[in-house]
């Protein structure tokens, strides 16, 4: 892996928002790290949640950065790459292929799993994970499978 990123060495986004295919992409995301000594970004995000309670609009846009940091900090922790790789964790208030996307300036791998959260059972790419192929700024890894 050739580094694009700044002295700072090889970087690897993650997308993770807790589903198994997720949690898959983070583990290989995890094992091509330590290969090649690089660091990894690790990014849950959301979007805002418009809450309609009549007579008003209630607008919870905060409301789950607490919550995405505790999945981030858990899905990190059961990696055991402590001391092995360095990690960032982001929880970002965005639609996650375009915090995705964005993070993708500059790294040299973005990995995400093949569906996530959301979707339509059946469906075998998920919209973030084609998004984020379609308009990334480096290469992009889809994992399917743990293999």
């Amino acid at each position: 892996m050739t580094s694009r990123s700044d002295a700072d060495g090889p970087r690897i986004v993650v997308g993770f928002d807790g589903s198994d295919y997720s949690r898959l992409a983070l583990e290989w995301a995890a094992r091509e790290a330590r290969t090649h000594g690089a660091r990894m970004e690790v990014i849950c995000a959301w979007e805002p949640v418009t809450r309609v309670a009549p007579p008003f609009f209630v607008y919870a846009d905060e409301e789950f950065e607490p919550e995405a940091q505790t999945i981030l900090d858990s899905a990190v922790a059961g990696l055991g790459t402590e001391g092995q790789v360095d990690v960032e964790r982001k929880a970002v208030m965005a639609h996650p292929a375009a915090a995705l996307i964005d993070a993708s300036r500059g790294a040299d791998l973005v990995v995400v799993g093949s569906r996530g959260h959301g979707g339509v059972a059946g469906t075998l790419l998920g919209s973030v994970s084609q998004r984020v192929a379609m308009h990334a700024h480096c290469p992009v890894v889809i994992v399917r499978t743990g293999g």
